[in-house]
């Protein structure tokens, strides 16, 4: 015996299954995570990251050297793949709002251009440092340069002020 299936009863089957997904539809916006909550972003970042806030002054050797081996650390971020932690330094005084850098870092900056550049994409590359900075509210083209001080940790220098 052969059941026979009219051409009407599949488009009711296709009916039948479009509704449903329709209908479960929104059920798949409430599973989904966003990258705001601080529990997603430990988890994609994995590192504890914590924040300073300080002046060019107190910094600006630290910052230099660090600027000065942007070539270097270009390939360690491309590399990183876990940390530890992640500090991310504000340079209050060098923000945009505040007037810029001050003209030794700025020259620095300006010899080393091409090299940050290049760095900020990298960054922008790495999801772990990425959502680190994107986490504390950090523009890439604030980024002025990364450190690799100890094995699992790095300080990424921005010229920016922290979120308030």
């Amino acid at each position: 015996m052969a059941i026979t299936t009219f051409p009407d009863t599949r488009w009711l089957h296709m009916l039948a299954a479009t509704a449903f997904l329709a209908a479960s539809a929104p059920q798949a916006g409430l599973n989904a995570q966003g990258l705001e909550g601080p529990e997603t972003v430990n988890k994609i970042i994995g590192s504890e990251v914590g924040q300073e806030e300080t002046n060019t002054a107190v910094e600006a050797g630290k910052v230099t050297t660090a600027i000065d081996r942007t070539r270097e650390n270009i390939g360690a971020v491309r590399k990183t793949s876990k940390l530890d932690k992640v500090d991310i330094v504000f340079l209050t005084d060098a923000a945009r709002t505040e007037g810029g850098l001050p003209p030794a870092i700025e020259s620095k900056v300006e010899q080393h251009q091409e090299e940050i550049a290049e760095l900020r994409d990298e960054i922008e590359a790495n999801a772990l440092l990425f959502n680190a900075i994107d986490s504390r509210r950090v523009q890439t083209e604030d980024v002025l340069a990364v450190e690799f001080d100890d094995p699992g940790k790095v300080v990424i220098y921005a010229a920016a002020k922290p979120p308030s």
